[in-house]
């Protein structure tokens, strides 16, 4: 059963930077499509990032993420990251990581399998 732990949340100021890990244990997570949700209170969950394949170069970001978030891999620590920088308030949810064996469009969460408990990042002076 794939067990993912998600890890890096935690109160910033706006302006801040956060790094968020996504630890993947009970398969290679080289292989599967990722992605990172978030939901705030009251509202739905929606797709921030996501990354097809390591061996596929495409990425997706969120109209209201893009330049500021960046995705990555580590293969060899098999965990994926969420480079979060210049937040804003609007940013504050519980962020989720998820995977499936290959979906695209990756930014919907309908088509996961397989999600972590999330973090909270809360954007705040």
């Amino acid at each position: 059963q794939p067990r993912l732990v998600e890890s890096g949340g935690g109160l910033v100021q706006p302006g801040g930077s956060l790094r968020l890990s996504c630890a993947a244990s009970g398969f290679p997570l080289y292989h599967y499509t990722i992605g990172w949700f978030r939901q705030a209170p009251g509202k739905e969950r929606e797709g921030v990032s996501c990354s097809l394949s390591s061996s596929e170069a495409s990425t997706s970001y969120a109209d209201s993420v893009k330049g500021r978030f960046t995705i990555s891999r580590d293969n060899a620590k098999n965990t994926a990251y969420l480079q979060m920088n210049s937040l804003k308030p609007e940013d504050t949810a519980v962020y989720y990581c998820a995977v499936v064996g290959y979906f695209d469009p990756c930014l919907n969460p309908a088509g996961y399998d397989d999600w972590g408990k999330g973090t909270l990042v809360t954007v705040s002076s």
